[in-house]
């Protein structure tokens, strides 16, 4: 900055991202003391609010950016996944920005409570997908994760009596939950490039918790047969679906208890300034730095630029939004790591990485968000945004084209060789456009993440769960979009779970020759 001889030169690169555009000019205009007072203070904060966006993992021991790790764990993970919020949501669109205030008002309050609820049993919140919550529970010396995680969960479902008669100006709502609870083990990595990372969990033991909770019922907690076998003589159960069983919650308030340990999220470790001279604050500035850039690297570089400017408030705005979502199911990759012989796990998060850093890249190329690494029925999911937070006039075109650039990767990745078997990998992609809520949700001042809700993201969702076999499934308001553009295939109506009728779905094959 300054001048090209000034010493914050040589960091100008790595600030540029992290800084708001107003103090960013002011101190190259101006490199004083004073600013660079600023900067660091604006490090600190910003260091604070993106350990509340990652997991507990990677806020505490963050990687190097680019560096791929894995392990191996063996915990309880709990699913969470909300009732009714559909006809909350639409109701509330119809109310702009005081249906959009209020909106956050409930989402809010119901995931900071069952943040709280789930923390002081001892669990880990792993990531939000849309209104779902994934809860990791780590066994301590005594092996009563599995515990923990279901009285956390009667706490939780106990808790959404608050949320059976919600009053809102647009009528009276109610919301219920499901959850689900497995055990097991499964594969913890962090991937991708100094860019763009993310930590993800890979394994059947994954899959099986979110099955786990799709089973169970609203209002209650599901379990399956090996989580029952650990907790079978604590609480009492009833069948449910076939393979399942449903926690009978007959506890008085004393024996359930409010809690079952105090993890309260550390705070981040943060420099202090000493020294104010400018060679001194340059130094404790690159000292900021090297804490924030491990977190950064983990935000999708729109979401990233909001939490930047709006650091000094911490309230990123949020409103009624027409993305196009894309979904992507990677199948063959994760579910390999289960075959794995022993250092074979090392070189499927290496493949996995790979296919993870060309994704994004195709998706930012576009102007496209990849928010996360998601967990499906059938197993690892790629959640991708056109239109939110920055939108344009074409985003499914934008869309469209990033969904061919992303099964041409798959289709072109080298399948490794896995416990003496070559792995098939292929994808399933759904791509819906439509109404949805994008906001920052969960803790105010705690663990929470930007992103956006509502049924268009299901359906995203469910299409995917149709597109087999490298194919590219679209609602119709999409084809309508992109029909001039490019090849799609008329297939009729489909039933998809959640919809009162059929939908009519087409197929996207390729782009049409200019």
């Amino acid at each position: 900055m300054a001048a090209p001889s000034s010493p914050l030169a040589m960091i100008e690169p790595r600030l540029r991202p992290l800084l708001p555009a107003d103090l960013y000019a002011a101190t190259w205009v101006e490199p004083s003391p004073a600013n660079l007072t600023r900067i660091f203070e604006h490090l600190r904060t910003l260091q604070r609010i993106l350990h509340d966006y990652v997991p507990r993992d990677v806020s505490e021991n963050p990687p190097s950016p680019g560096q791929v790790r894995q392990s191996w764990q063996v915990s309880t993970l709990m699913f969470s996944d909300l009732a009714g919020f559909t006809p909350l949501l639409e109701a509330n669109v119809a109310g702009g920005r005081a249906g959009a205030d209020a909106l956050l008002g409930v989402l809010n309050a119901y995931f900071a409570e069952m943040i709280e609820i789930s923390s002081k049993a001892g669990g880990n919140l792993l990531e939000f997908t849309g209104d779902a919550l994934l809860v990791q529970f780590p066994p301590d010396q005594r092996q009563n994760d599995m515990a923990q995680a279901v009285r956390a969960a009667l706490r939780m479902q106990r808790a959404m009596a608050h949320y059976n008669h919600i009053e809102t100006a647009y009528g009276t709502f109610s919301l219920g939950m499901r959850v689900g609870i497995h055990t097991g083990r499964f594969l913890t990595a962090d991937i991708g490039t100094p860019r763009r990372m993310e930590h993800v969990l890979l394994g059947e033991a994954v899959q099986r918790a979110k099955r786990t909770e799709s089973a169970g019922q609203a209002g209650r907690v599901c379990l399956t047969e090996a989580a029952h076998q650990r907790v079978k003589d604590e609480f009492r159960f009833e069948p449910g679906s076939p393979g399942y069983l449903l926690v009978v919650d007959d506890l008085t308030a004393e024996q359930l208890g409010e809690y079952d340990i105090s993890t309260a999220r550390r705070r981040p470790p943060s420099n202090v300034l000493f020294d104010r001279s400018i060679d001194g604050l340059i130094n404790e500035i690159e000292g900021a730095l090297k804490l924030v850039e491990p977190l950064a690297s983990y935000i999708p570089m729109p979401v990233l630029n909001l939490l930047v400017e709006s650091a000094a408030t911490r309230r990123i705005p949020h409103d009624f939004s027409q993305p196009t979502v894309v979904f992507v199911n990677l199948v063959g990759l994760p579910e390999a790591v289960d075959q794995a012989l022993p250092g074979e796990e090392e070189k499927i998060a290496i493949d996995f990485s790979r296919a993870f850093a060309l994704t994004n890249a195709a998706v930012e190329a576009r102007g496209g968000v990849l928010k996360k690494v998601t967990y499906h029925l059938a197993g690892s999911d790629i959640v991708i945004y056109f239109g939110a937070p920055n939108a344009h006039t074409d985003d499914s075109v934008r869309a469209a084209d990033a969904a061919l650039a992303i099964r041409d990767i798959v289709t072109h990745l080298t399948p490794p060789t896995v416990g003496g078997r070559q792995v098939e990998i292929s994808c399933q992609i759904g791509m819906a456009r439509g109404p949805a809520f994008a906001a920052e949700i969960g803790e105010p001042r705690g663990r929470r993440e930007y992103n956006i809700l509502g049924d268009t993201v299901n359906t995203a969702a469910r299409l995917m769960g149709r597109a087999i076999g490298n194919r590219i499934l679209i609602t119709k308001s999409v084809y309508e979009e992109i029909a001039p553009h490019f090849n799609c295939q008329t297939l009729g109506s489909m039933p998809l779970k959640g919809k009162s009728a059929s939908l009519p779905i087409f197929a996207l094959n390729s782009r049409r020759t200019e």
